[in-house]
């Protein structure tokens, strides 16, 4: 799987918040670890990837195609580019910093009403982190946009974003290899011994909400990114990016269920390569999507 690549440095230091000074510090008391994994999730077969690759195709050129008749072009077109863009955050929870945030953002000690009602600070610090993020990355991509001359999804427009998508859809299914452009780096970790919890958190938000400062777990980003350019519109790129980064921030409320970290992090890598093959077939999906809508 080509985006595994991405992966390097999962092997990620479970930390135990102390209960003083609402600090984050690594405790010598009931500190959590996971063992190095071993066996990991099995390849998709070639032929199970062609018959991903063809059934997408035609479930995102049908179903596109489809709604603009029973609805219309553009109500077809921002659904296509919502549900892209809100998956594609989602699928960036496969990623170190997703794993990091998951991790390290937790309630204080046992699972209680009160530790959770100590953690919501956090929790909406580190959501609002995301929707700052958004905010200035989606006004540089609309200013860009807007000065080179882009005002909306035009026929061409759709097509050189179908292309964008479809390579990185059969890039992420294993057939073909293309540039994965990423800043190979992680939130800072040091600022977890440095601040309260609740700033870490919105530091951490705000980090990741720009999407470009640490590693690219999904080429959905891409693909976003391309659109919200295209738009030529600061509040439409804004509200691309706000969904992308919805989608991103959401998986972080398992921490607010008794579920341990354990768990959440095993979870996650049990499905490593099930979420890369989805995200192929999101944008082998979404590609065709775009085709079908630019042939309308």
């Amino acid at each position: 799987m080509p985006s595994t690549g991405n992966a390097e440095g999962y092997g990620i230091a479970m930390l135990t918040p102390a209960n003083t000074n609402n600090i984050y510090q690594p405790s010598s008391v009931a500190q959590e670890s996971v063992p190095d994994c071993v066996i990991f999730p099995a390849t998709h077969s070639r032929l199970t990837r062609i018959g991903l690759l063809a059934a997408a195709a035609i479930v995102g050129a049908g179903s596109s195609y489809g709604l603009a008749h029973v609805t219309s072009r553009p109500v077809a077109l921002w659904t296509l580019v919502a549900t892209m863009t809100f998956a594609g955050g989602l699928l960036s929870t496969w990623s170190p910093c997703g794993y990091s945030s998951l991790c390290l953002l937790r309630p204080h000690g046992r699972y209680s009403v009160a530790s959770v009602a100590g953690w919501l600070p956090t929790f909406a610090m580190h959501g609002l982190g995301y929707a700052a993020g958004a905010v200035v990355l989606g006004t540089v991509l609309g200013l860009a946009g807007m000065a080179l001359g882009f005002s909306g999804f035009s026929g061409g427009a759709l097509l050189g974003l179908a292309a964008l998508a479809i390579l990185y859809g059969v890039h992420q299914l294993d057939f073909l290899r293309i540039p994965y452009p990423q800043r190979r780096a992680q939130v800072p970790h040091d600022a977890r011994q440095r601040f309260p919890m609740w700033v870490i958190g919105g530091l951490y938000g705000f980090a990741l909400g720009l999407n470009y400062l640490t590693y690219v777990q999904t080429p959905v980003l891409y693909v976003v990114t391309a659109a919200a350019a295209v738009t030529g519109n600061v509040a439409l790129a804004v509200a691309i990016f706000a969904i992308f980064n919805l989608g991103r921030f959401l998986p972080i409320a398992v921490n607010l269920l008794p579920v341990t970290d354990i768990a959440v992090q095993s979870w996650l890598a049990r499905r490593q390569e099930r979420a890369a093959a989805f995200d192929g077939v999101l944008l082998v999906a979404a590609g065709f999507g775009f085709v079908g809508l630019a042939l309308i």
